[in-house]
């Protein structure tokens, strides 16, 4: 019975812990500002390219190859790094440097000066340092807060997400119109800077980092963490399911687009407010996301709503079939989006509790390197399938080859769990 009523007292301490958390305050007031901003850029960089640098189809091609390279060629070199330093001033120092890289695009363009060529150093430098920053900022969340409370810091985290996915695009486009692509920028500069002052009042020590003797060769501790996540069933399995879902991702990130336009003969305005709804969808899930596991268990809650995901995209080839249906099977489709977010926060919070601290970032960034690494090779797969079996064909295929990432999960210890495993039962 003591225990039961231990068991009840931890279960409803959890959020309210963390809300009288000044230090997870800090961040979380941090990210939400910097989350905005960096939606800005996202949207405002390929505005700025077009119009103020009337960047040609190539030019914006080897714009968005710029912006993918970092994860691939540094994601391993971060995570050891971020393994062999305390986490938060490397995240200060990655906002740092990312502020003063963006500020020089307004700089430029006021003293009209700015070329092509500056967002092809600028952006892959920012995402050199925005990998970086994601590798520590997912290690440091379990150092800030207790284990317990892992699930809903990540929660607060994913919510101000999904509100800067919302508000975000019009933000930018707003800013974009009235105050010229190279001026807006310069909100996502000061943001950072406000993340950077969050940070350094942040008062909780962190452990000591390995001694400098400790340390082995890079390649090595990098292929530490790969071996991490190889030979434990749950990251691999979480892993697992990453990269199938990023593959067959890329068939409708390459396609959505064309398709619906194209074929399906949807406006411009009309197929931006309905990925908006993919926005509200996320912040839906956010607030559920907790509610969900606690009814649920962890096990079931991931399986199901990696299944219901990806069984909902399934409205997106459909709606060829359905000339009357097109915009609310679109609409239902991208609100199914909270189903992603569900497990997204889920399975992170997992990643958290059952990877030991010391190995936590290269852990985080061998999985992202492994899920993000399909990527490309996906895109390029679904474009050329869509040429040779037809785009909602391609789509068909993107939807059942997306559900296979639920086997990663049925077949490994995650089908069993109800709550987190601590760390001991799984070093």
């Amino acid at each position: 019975m003591d225990s039961e009523k231990a068991a009840a007292a931890a279960a409803n301490a959890g959020p309210k812990g963390i809300g009288r958390n000044p230090d997870f305050l800090k961040l979380w007031f941090g990210q939400t500002i910097s989350e905005l901003g960096s939606r800005i850029t996202r949207d405002g960089v390929p505005l700025l390219a077009v119009i103020n640098l009337s960047a040609t189809p190539f030019q914006m091609g080897v714009l968005n190859a710029m912006s993918g390279l970092p994860v691939l060629l540094f994601s391993l070199f971060a995570g050891v790094w971020v393994d062999r330093l305390r986490r938060r001033p490397v995240m200060i120092v990655a906002d740092l440097c990312r502020a003063l890289l963006l500020l020089t695009i307004p700089l430029a363009a006021v003293m009209g000066w700015l070329r092509i060529e500056q967002l092809y150093l600028i952006i892959p430098l920012t995402g050199i340092l925005t990998v970086l920053f994601n590798v520590a900022y997912h290690a440091y969340l379990p150092v800030l807060v207790e284990r317990e409370n892992i699930t809903e810091g990540n929660t607060r985290l994913a919510i101000s997400d999904s509100a800067a996915e919302i508000a975000g695009p019009g933000l930018a486009g707003l800013l974009v119109q009235t105050i010229t692509a190279p001026i807006a920028i310069l909100f996502d500069a000061l943001s950072f800077l406000v993340s950077v002052i969050s940070l350094s009042s942040i008062r909780k020590p962190e452990p000591p980092p390995v001694p400098v003797e400790q340390y082995q060769p890079v390649i090595k501790e990098a292929r530490d963490g790969l071996q991490a996540v190889l030979r434990q069933p749950v990251l691999l399995a979480l892993t697992g399911a990453a990269a199938t879902g990023s593959f067959f991702g890329n068939f409708i990130g390459v396609l959505y687009g064309l398709y619906a336009i194209r074929e399906l003969n949807i406006s411009p305005a009309a197929l931006g407010l309905t990925v908006a709804v993919g926005g509200i969808g996320n912040l839906v899930g956010a607030l559920a996301a907790g509610r969900v596991l606690r009814r649920f268990g962890l096990g079931a809650t991931l399986i199901s709503m990696q299944a219901l995901g990806w069984g909902i995209t399934l409205l997106i080839p459909l709606a060829a079939s359905a000339p009357g249906l097109v915009l609310p099977l679109l609409v239902a489709s991208q609100f199914g989006d909270m189903f992603q977010t569900i497990y997204f926060i889920n399975a992170i919070s997992l990643r958290q509790a059952v990877t030991p601290n010391r190995l936590l970032g290269r852990v985080n960034a061998s999985m992202e390197l492994m899920a993000e690494g399909v990527g490309p090779l996906g895109a390029l797969a679904g474009g050329v399938l869509g040429g040779l079996i037809g785009v909602q064909n391609t789509l068909y295929l993107a939807v059942f080859g997306g559900l296979l990432s639920v086997l990663w999960l049925v077949f490994s210890p995650v089908r069993e769990m109800r709550g987190m495993i601590q760390l001991n039962d799984l070093e």
